[in-house]
């Protein structure tokens, strides 16, 4: 079937049938009765939904935000009829907006009546077709189970064996196919926005896993919008500190999802920072070994880095992010409208990882960061676009996001599990995270002192040019992030934070770094002792003769009101070098 001619026709068929005069249940018998209907639930169940040819027809239309409904139709047969007109509803406003008034009426009263409850096989069994369904369920349950019995829409995983003739020897090869969708929105909590709507209206509540800060922010904003659309919020408010990014902060979680009874379908939201997006995570990633959830950034660092990651992760033992699984959220949004109540610190600490991006893998998204400037941050991001000169800025803060955005997912989800260490998104992340709990450093300045190091790396293989060097120098400077803190003369510490990242790239370095050009990356994976101190010393006195001897504007946590996390570090306990 393609969706430009036959879905749409079908799903107009649809509409005129649920605009009727007639009862509810007549309506669905009507349906159950209809080949169109049969022919469009046939497809969804079946259909690979990431083909080429609906994915190709889909951007071709430029409606892939249809991917991720298609993709939750696919599970459709075994779930109450609520979920199926749901989906049909946001799929004709994406497709066919003229059909979207008839199409909402039919949901939203299915969203409350008992007949909304009735799983769709059990509705299809009521029809002329049920000799047809009955063998459609038996062919499912052993070609398409994830359509027949499904955990969730947003994991599918394929297997096959081969053993010897006494079974004495078995061997495997297992796959796992994980979808996500990433998005850039504002005013995500407006009345008028549908996304969480969409999402939580047919489970019937939303568990909210909020960041203390956020909620002192926007906890009202949140309350009405899910009261405005008859949704019950469960709201989990927690402080979100890097000493909070702990394992018994993640415990705590699981008891609260534990008490709620959250299902193994039901996505959690969590609106937060960095280490909310972390711990959150990790907590969905162990609760039921799979639990959905959905991210909204209310910083950079988790609108575009830590946010859409799949790695979730908790600080454990004194090591930075020792403990972790991969469960990637099955939607990030990143809705600028939150930066409004950050600090100009968060922001510009945020701005290194989109820093990290442009230097290693977006040569356009590099000069659209030198065109902004500390302007990015000053205006956060366009949302106050009046208190600054630059012309233009929201715009060019929309593309800066877009890119950093593209450029971060596609380096993250080519390599999900991170089964090799080609990871440019990585630069900067070497011996940083030996080095930032122990400084008290925030993340972003911690990274920034990574990325100078590894450029001079870099120059001094004769990797890059002056030119191309010092480029990268002033780009961090210019967004007043950090290229120097003495943490660095601890030598032992360093070294030891090398080993320590090596141990955790399965025997190699692989520091990533620019290399030939801006937006272009390299790999150092031999470095010694003695080079390494020496690399070093002669980067402490290029720095030195920098402007504030390389040290960044509010370069510590408690720069923005933070805890000091080196408090809390046991210094007979190593920090580990791992992202």
């Amino acid at each position: 079937m393609k969706i430009s001619t036959d879905v749409i026709l079908i799903l107009r068929k649809i509409s005129e049938c649920v605009s009727r005069e007639i009862t509810t249940q007549e309506k669905l018998d009507f349906l159950a009765a209809s080949n169109d209907f049969k022919r469009l639930i046939v497809w969804v169940t079946g259909s690979v939904i990431d083909s080429p040819e609906i994915v190709n027809e889909l951007s071709s239309i430029d409606k892939i935000k249809a991917i991720p409904v298609l993709r939750r139709l696919r599970v459709c047969y075994s779930q109450p009829i609520k979920f199926l007109f749901s989906d049909l509803a946001e799929l004709s406003t994406l497709l066919c907006p003229d059909l979207s008034q008839a199409m909402n009426s039919i949901r939203d009263v299915l969203l409350t009546d008992d007949e909304g409850a009735v799983r769709l096989s059990r509705v299809l069994s009521r029809g002329p077709f049920c000799s047809f369904f009955e063998d459609f369920e038996r062919k499912l349950t052993i070609e398409k189970p994830h359509s027949m019995y499904p955990t969730s829409a947003f994991r599918e995983s394929r297997g096959a064996i081969v053993a010897t003739a006494d079974d004495h020897a078995v061997e495997a090869m297992m796959s796992c196919h994980t979808y996500t969708s990433i998005r850039i929105e504002e005013h995500i909590l407006s009345i008028d926005n549908q996304t969480l709507k969409n999402i939580y209206q047919p489970h019937g509540r939303c568990v909210c896993l909020i960041d203390q800060n956020v909620d002192d922010s926007y906890g009202g904003r949140i309350e009405s919008y899910f009261a405005h659309h008859s949704v019950t919020l469960e709201k989990l408010v927690y402080r979100a500190m890097e000493i909070d990014k702990a394992l018994n902060t993640v415990e705590k979680i699981l008891g609260d999802f534990k008490s709620l009874g959250i299902s193994r379908n039901e996505p959690i939201l969590i609106i937060g920072g960095g280490v909310l997006a972390d711990i959150g995570g990790l907590a969905c990633a162990l609760y039921h070994r799979n639990t959905p959830y959905i991210m909204v950034g209310s910083s950079i660092v988790s609108a575009i880095d830590a946010g859409p990651s799949p790695r979730t992760c908790c600080d454990g033992y004194g090591y930075k992010n020792l403990l972790g699984a991969y469960h990637s959220p099955i939607l990030t949004i990143t809705d600028r409208s939150f930066f409004k109540t950050l600090k100009v610190g968060w922001l510009r600490h945020g701005v290194a990882e989109i820093i990290k991006m442009a230097v290693v893998k977006d040569e356009t998204l590099f000069c659209d960061l030198e065109s902004a400037g500390s302007d990015l941050f000053k205006s956060k991001f366009g949302i106050e676009e009046d208190n600054v000169e630059t012309q233009g800025i929201k715009e060019l803060s929309d593309k800066i996001l877009a890119g950093a955005m593209r450029s971060y997912v596609s380096a993250e989800y080519e390599n999900l599990f991170e089964t090799h260490q080609c990871r440019p998104h990585a630069y900067g992340h070497t011996w940083s995270p030996g080095f930032e709990i122990k400084a008290g450093l925030l993340h972003g300045h911690a990274v920034s002192i990574g990325m100078g190091f590894g450029a001079f790396l870099s120059k001094r293989k004769n990797w890059i040019d002056d030119q191309s060097f010092l480029r990268i120098i002033r780009l961090i400077e210019n967004f007043e992030l950090s290229l120097w803190h003495d943490v660095l003369l601890d030598e032992p510490l360093i070294w030891q934070a090398q080993q320590r990242i090596i141990e955790k790239r399965g025997g190699n370095l692989a520091a990533p770094v620019p290399k030939r050009k801006i937006g272009e990356c390299g790999y150092i994976n031999e470095l010694d002792r003695c080079e390494l101190r020496k690399t070093i010393s002669e980067y402490h006195s290029f720095c030195s003769a920098r402007d504030r001897h390389g040290i960044g504007i509010e370069p510590l946590c408690s720069d923005v009101g933070l805890e000091d996390p080196s408090t809390v570090h046991k210094p007979h306990e190593p920090v580990l070098a791992a992202q």
